[in-house]
């Protein structure tokens, strides 16, 4: 077997093109300096004058957190993978003889940008490039959740009352590590779904209702372009109506149309949303114990040709990307979901300059 030499790495890379590196496009459609402002106000690194081996390049350990998100890695797998894939050192422009970020790197660098608040900057970040390159938020905008799943946790009644309550149990108190492990914030709740038929060909009457823990990713997104404009991270069982009035409307949007399930449809949300110069189009709601109306069933289906393209985003996040919360915390899952949000807008920005240059 002949020794690798330059040409060889080159050639192997320009099939990986020829197969369509997505990571390519990435480097090719995304400007990731643009976060490098932002990177570098969160992280405060010294100026090197007390000594120790420099830290990496900020923009290099971003990217290597769009590789965990979009391949839903962990810190230990993304380690190896970088170390094994040409795809992987062409994005981050690392050789074959360079340093490679090891799994506690990576940690400690999400770590600071999770403690230091920044995913909501460099998320708003993107959103502005986006707004420059002339993708305005038009048309109105789609609201919509979706439970997004962490490790379940074993506790007891009392330790679940204790939590709900929002103490913490006190046989935690004295047990650090054990507290550690313990995510305080997420919770259970019900997640209904449609029976499935039966063999008999029979639907049952009812839905399933299906036990669920973990966090609820909340997102707006613009009816033209369909990239999430505004979001937020909330426990399972947090509603989603209310979250309508806590900053999920984009009044930067050219038009005032708001689509949502029922869920969003109350007299609070109607008020503010009449108050705030929008036009509610979320779907009304079925009159209890009687038939919904033929004219509201018509106006509901209409809707929801619209509303539904929001499910989109989370079927894109969930099957491309493995959604999944690995870490213990609001605070830790806020940067996961934040992630998902800001690459999803990238994976949606090279779709559409695909297009544009195919048209």
């Amino acid at each position: 077997m002949k020794q690798a030499g330059f040409f060889d790495v080159e050639e192997r890379l320009a099939r990986l093109s020829g197969l369509g590196d997505q990571l390519e496009a990435f480097s090719r459609t995304v400007d990731f300096e643009v976060f490098r402002p932002e990177l570098e106000k969160a992280l405060a690194y010294s100026d090197g004058s007390k000594g120790g081996r420099p830290p990496f390049d900020p923009v290099l350990m971003f990217k290597i957190l769009v590789i965990q998100t979009l391949n839903n890695l962990s810190d230990e797998r993304t380690e190896y993978l970088i170390n094994d894939r040409l795809s992987f050192m062409r994005f981050l422009g690392l050789g074959l003889s360079d340093r490679v970020p090891d799994a506690k790197t990576v940690w400690l660098f999400r770590e600071r940008l999770t403690q230091s608040g920044a995913i909501e900057r460099l998320f708003d970040r993107f959103d502005t490039t986006l707004r420059n390159a002339g993708y305005l938020p038009m048309s109105g905008q789609i609201l919509d959740a979706t439970l997004v799943a962490a490790p379940k946790q074993r506790n007891t009644n009392a330790e679940k009352a204790d939590l709900r309550a929002g103490r913490i149990p006190e046989d935690w108190q004295d047990k650090p590590a054990k507290l550690s492990h313990k995510d305080r914030h997420a919770r259970w709740t019900l997640k209904f779904t449609k029976a499935k038929r039966q063999d008999d060909g029979t639907i049952p009457a009812t839905d399933l209702a299906i036990p669920f823990f973990g966090y609820k990713s909340h997102i707006s997104i613009d009816r033209k372009y369909r990239f999430i404009r505004k979001w937020k991270t909330t426990d399972a069982a947090a509603s989603d109506g209310a979250r309508l009035r806590e900053g999920l409307l984009d009044k930067a949007n050219t038009a005032s149309s708001v689509w949502a399930d029922t869920a969003y449809r109350s007299k609070a949300n109607e008020d503010f949303m009449e108050k705030q110069g929008f036009v509610s189009k979320v779907h009304r709601k079925k009159p209890q114990l009687k038939p919904i109306p033929r004219h509201i069933q018509k106006s509901n289906a209409g809707k929801s040709v619209i509303r539904s393209r929001v499910e989109h985003v989370f079927a894109d996040q969930k099957s491309q990307m493995g959604l999944f919360i690995r870490t213990v915390g609001i605070t830790r899952a806020t940067i996961r979901i934040g992630l998902a949000n800001i690459v999803y807008n990238m994976r949606r920005l090279i779709f559409l300059e695909r297009i544009s240059a195919n048209a």
